[in-house]
């Protein structure tokens, strides 16, 4: 209905345009009135136009009302208010309307084609394969499948990408960690590093190589540890084992045991999103990337045996290492690979979705997009606050060195996909977000994605009750009540919803306006009988609570979570 209106007016100008009455036409807002004495939308069209008409904004505004259509069937009137605003007042008939059209366009009711033409990359999660995603990682999954979901309703041609870090010293502490493991399950005692990784998924994937191959890899323990850096510097003595494992174990084995652990963690990760609702249309592999640190000759410098990229001249707070004294390619180095890679790709948008301690990067990054001759503004980086999961009033922890983390698995299997899903995005991304798993799994008003399930599942228990409806024969305007009048407003919204929502990348309007739209069905139902003698209301209503499921159904489809019939 806001584009409706919007419409209108633009239509109205043009023609004032052509009149020589106005030297230019402008985009034209519309906004929703708070009061409704003052109609139902206002335009500020006048106010903003009469500096360069040369006129006063409350006779500008006579002059466009002269020129919008005062038979659209839609309108009730137009009136000036103010210093010129130009307040809109609907018909009954325009808001039943609205009822036919979600009627008939059901699951594309609230898309638009604002996007069409372009296309958008999302890379989201990127968690490196090291351990099994944990809660933290599920609001970024939700987040970004759900904007996903947004984008493509709004036309744009939408590919997810998940970038898998198989390359650098996590990856071989990783390695390093499974064959630790591996000597304990062939016979040898050692002093397990704090610093590697510890979980259980450890254990598991050493216990399937040594089920596999048997001893053939046990070292002593002496000779493992022997002359390494003290355990007291713990990242030291980590990179010290680390090459010893290289060179005890050889290229060949070495790499099974890290092609094995790298494989089984990922393919978990894989699995768990696809559980959890998220599928992606690429894995991109960092080792496949192809070197391009050359291609920024004129802008790196040496200096205390590292190469430097100059990442001040184009912005960023200080230089970067790009290669480090030893000659390792520092994860920065990857980055902008990966981020050329992209590019290349030529796509319209380009988003990545990051946990806020990232922050830091978004300028390197960009500052070596554009050294690169890229357009860095075809980049916008979102930056996601790691939920933290309460039980009660304990706090649980989210190390995956430690192995002492809650797994999204385990999240989802105790509150659901739909719960997990709903309120991962129930907050904007940039804010905190505590966990609250008790209220999760609550059946009551005070659980909101329940409290919107039961709407659509209160609405499935009517239709249950008959044997068909026809709605094209329904008198919509019977529907007076202001229960009634205010389910029409919520309704007329969602698109507007949809579109705003996609355009600022902020899912939790749409969870907002479910939970407010849900609100309004419950407070008409509890005051209202649907099923009464009075068949052509009856009808009526029952077209308005049609449409009301179809738009939750809608919403909820985008957001990742269900529409129960039964609850």
């Amino acid at each position: 209905m806001k584009q409706y209106i919007s419409n209108l007016f633009t239509q109205a100008l043009t023609e004032l345009k052509n009149q020589d009455i106005i030297p230019e036409t402008i985009s034209v807002s519309i906004e929703r009135t708070r009061d409704k004495s003052h109609g139902d939308f206002a335009c500020n069209a006048a106010l903003i136009l009469a500096k360069t008409a040369a006129m006063p904004p409350r006779k500008l505004a006579e002059k466009i009302i002269q020129y919008l259509d005062h038979n659209d069937p839609a309108i009730k009137k137009f009136e000036i208010a103010g210093p010129g605003f130009i307040n809109v007042f609907l018909t009954p008939q325009a808001y039943s309307n609205i009822i036919k059209n979600i009627l008939e366009n059901k699951d594309k009711y609230g898309q638009s084609n604002i996007g069409a033409g372009q296309s958008v990359m999302i890379e989201f999660v990127s968690a490196n394969p090291t351990g099994p995603l944990h809660v933290g990682h599920g609001r970024g999954a939700a987040y970004g499948a759900a904007l996903a979901n947004l984008l493509t309703a709004v036309s744009y041609k939408v590919h997810k990408e998940y970038y898998i870090n198989d390359a650098g010293r996590q990856m071989d502490i990783l390695a390093t960690s499974v064959w630790l493991r591996y000597l304990e399950l062939a016979g040898e005692s050692l002093n397990f590093p704090a610093n590697a990784y510890q979980g259980d998924y450890i254990w598991d994937i050493a216990a399937s190589l040594h089920r596999e191959q048997g001893d053939i890899w046990r070292h002593n323990t002496n000779v493992v540890f022997d002359n390494l850096p003290d355990v007291a510097d713990k990242e030291l003595h980590i990179d010290g084992l680390i090459q010893r494992c290289q060179q005890l174990l050889g290229d060949s084995a070495y790499k099974i045991i890290f092609q094995r652990a790298l494989d089984v963690i990922t393919e978990n990760i894989r699995l768990d999103l696809e559980q959890f609702g998220v599928v992606y249309d690429q894995w991109f592999s960092e080792s496949t990337l192809t070197n391009c640190i050359d291609r920024l000759a004129e802008h790196t410098y040496k200096k205390d045996g590292a190469l430097w990229f100059k990442s001040t001249s184009f912005g960023d707070e200080k230089d970067r290492v790009l290669v480090r004294d030893n000659g390792q390619f520092t994860y920065f180095a990857s980055d902008i690979a990966y981020h050329l890679n992209k590019f290349e790709r030529n796509f319209d948008k380009i988003i990545n979705i990051w946990g806020a301690d990232h922050h830091g990067y978004v300028a390197r990054v960009k500052a070596a997009m554009t050294a690169l001759g890229m357009d860095a503004e075809r980049l916008k980086v979102l930056l996601v606050q790691f939920a933290t999961l309460y039980r009660g009033t304990e706090r649980l922890q989210m190390s995956t060195r430690s192995g002492e983390f809650v797994t999204l698995r385990e999240l989802r299997q105790e509150v659901g996909t739909d719960a997990a899903r709903f309120f991962y995005i129930q907050r904007k991304s940039e804010q905190h977000l505590n966990f609250d798993l008790e209220l999760a799994k609550s059946q009551s008003n005070e659980n909101p994605i329940y409290y919107i399930q039961y709407a659509h599942a209160r609405i499935s228990s009517v239709f249950r009750k008959l044997d068909n409806i026809n709605h094209e024969k329904a008198n919509l305007e019977l529907l007076k009540n202001k229960h009634e009048q205010a389910l029409f407003v919520t309704l007329s919204r969602y698109p507007e919803i949809i579109e705003n929502a996609a355009a600022a990348y902020e899912p939790h309007q749409l969870a907002y306006y479910l939970r407010d739209l849900a609100q309004d069905f419950h407070t008409f139902y509890d005051a209202h009988k649907i099923l009464i003698d009075d068949q052509d209301l009856c009808n009526a209503r029952l077209s308005l609570i049609a449409a009301i499921q179809q738009v939750l159904r809608n919403g909820l489809t985008i957001i990742g979570v269900t529409a129960p019939e039964v609850m």
